[in-house]
């Protein structure tokens, strides 16, 4: 199996994409934080020292996903388009789900920015309100769906 990432001296290195086609390009990604009751109402009533925690994670998000290509080692630097966020509030289980969506006119995918871009945006919330709960827990960040590509849409089921 040749392995993209690899030379043929099994060096590191970034794909070529030179020769592909620009096509649209769209990554929606999602994930979840838990938190204690405390924890949660302080965000959804605004009342956290550090500020407020939702609108916070949505730029750090939206930062996050044009910073994709300066954390991730081969992730191609992408000229993004658009960056859309949505935050969902889980009453009962004290909990909060971030989706991104992010989408660019490119020759390789945008699902690492969107994937980063959740994943910052839950790393957020987590610093704000770690003084009130430090057993808050990140999970479930997945890509959702993708579409653009020679790979075409994908759709998790």
């Amino acid at each position: 199996m040749n392995l993209t990432h690899l030379d043929e001296k099994n060096r590191p290195k970034m794909v070529d994409v030179s020769s592909k086609n620009i096509t649209q390009r769209l990554a929606r990604a999602s994930g979840v934080i838990s938190m204690s009751q405390e924890a949660f109402e302080s965000i959804k009533n605004n009342t956290a020292k550090k500020g407020p925690v939702l609108q916070t994670a949505i730029i750090a998000a939206i930062m996050g996903a044009k910073k994709t290509s300066e954390l991730i080692p081969m992730c191609h630097p992408l000229m993004l388009s658009k960056i859309e966020t949505d935050v969902i509030e889980f009453e009962k289980e004290f909990a909060f789900k971030l989706i991104v969506t992010v989408k660019c006119e490119g020759k390789t995918g945008v699902e690492m920015e969107a994937l980063t871009a959740v994943s910052i945006g839950l790393l957020t919330i987590y610093d704000m309100v770690k003084a009130i709960d430090k057993t808050m827990k990140i999970g479930e960040i997945v890509l959702e769906n993708k579409e653009g590509g020679k790979s075409g849409q994908f759709v998790r089921s």
